[in-house]
């Protein structure tokens, strides 16, 4: 008979000496934050919000993505641990930039087991840190990989009972994400950069982010436009009522926060 516990301590074992770089890092607290700004459609100079997003590095300081820290951290169970570190981080560098606008912290609901517990020290960082409550919006990200609605709403009240806002990200991206707007109930709502990428010469993206649009304006949610590039992009939003936009057109990720954007014109 196969040893089965042998086998899954090796795995283990494995699986936490291909991801030490990534407990070091933790450990080191060389997390930090890159801010991308969110701005209001119809006026493009006039910067709503930054969206907080999490950067590594390595010990000679270039940088690791987000992308290879989230996969690392899933494999060796550490998602919870990372998830922390980047929040608190997000608002350490928030006012350490002495950020005045919104902001926008990233979470994945599946690295929370217990909301009570495992958000107390992001409340207490915010509190501490003089942050009005209601300039803070946690942004639910990788909500498909949320098995349990249930589990996710809990999250969200807790966070709503704090003072806080709530952003859904990528609507549009999956049927998982536009079953639970109805459930969750967002301030905001992120569309789907896919779906944003092309819209004004896509007849089918067009009639799917004009329903979106519909819907959030029916229910008294503001909505922001993700990865615009092109004018082209950024006309065709504005003409549907899109309220923020966001993307590489206005301004890139950067360590300090953009706080001028430019006025663009259609």
């Amino acid at each position: 008979m196969a040893d089965f516990p042998r086998v899954d301590s090796l795995q283990r074992f494995t699986m936490l000496q291909q991801s030490g770089w990534l407990v070091d890092m933790l450990a080191e607290s060389r997390l930090t934050s890159f801010f991308q700004p969110i701005v209001h459609a119809q006026d493009t100079s006039f910067v709503f919000a930054h969206e907080a997003l999490m950067r590594g590095r390595d010990r000679d300081g270039s940088l690791v993505s987000p992308a290879r820290m989230l996969d690392t951290a899933r494999e060796a169970d550490l998602l919870f641990q990372l998830d922390l570190a980047a929040r608190t981080t997000a608002i350490r560098e928030a006012v350490r930039h002495q950020l005045r606008t919104h902001l926008f912290i990233n979470f994945t609901p599946t690295a929370i087991y217990d909301p009570a517990f495992c958000l107390r020290s992001t409340v207490a960082a915010i509190r501490e840190a003089g942050i009005p409550p209601a300039h803070v919006v946690f942004e639910i990200i990788e909500s498909d990989r949320a098995a349990n609605a249930e589990h996710l709403r809990s999250i969200v009240d807790f966070y709503r009972e704090a003072g806080f806002k709530v952003a859904l990200d990528d609507l549009g991206a999956g049927y998982s994400s536009l079953n639970l707007l109805h459930q969750l109930r967002p301030e905001y709502m992120k569309l789907d950069m896919e779906l944003v990428r092309g819209v004004h010469a896509d007849p089918y993206k067009a009639s799917i982010v004009q329903k979106l649009l519909e819907i959030a304006c029916q229910l008294g949610i503001q909505t922001v436009a993700e990865g615009i590039e092109t004018p082209e992009e950024l006309s065709w939003v504005r003409r549907h009522g899109v309220d923020f936009v966001q993307g590489y057109l206005i301004a890139k990720p950067s360590a300090v926060p953009a706080q001028v954007t430019p006025r663009l014109n259609d």
